[in-house]
């Protein structure tokens, strides 16, 4: 549930990117599509557990797989601090689910 929240949360941004400040109709239906089928999966997720560690790590997954589809689709840079502090987040997630 956590990473289908993430990944809608993510290709919602992706949308939001295209919608050009939501004037396009179909990129920004599927904006508002895709965040309330995020906060669905995320709501299904924190029913058996802390809402705190579950909220931080969607948002932690959301950043990393954005990043990628900022580098991937939109030529963003990719530089050494911006691994580092994908790292961060990383062990950050993984400190909150220990």
């Amino acid at each position: 549930m956590l990473i289908g929240a993430a990944l809608a949360f993510a290709w919602g941004g992706v949308a939001m990117k295209f919608s050009n400040g939501l004037t396009r109709p179909g990129p920004s239906a599927l904006v508002f599509g895709l965040f309330c089928a995020g906060a669905a999966l995320q709501a299904l997720a924190m029913r058996s557990a802390e809402m705190g560690p579950t909220y931080l790590a969607v948002l932690g997954l959301e950043a990393i797989i954005a990043f990628g589809l900022g580098i991937r689709l939109f030529s963003e840079t990719l530089t050494p601090s911006k691994i580092a502090a994908m790292g961060l987040i990383l062990s950050g997630i993984w400190l909150l689910k220990r």
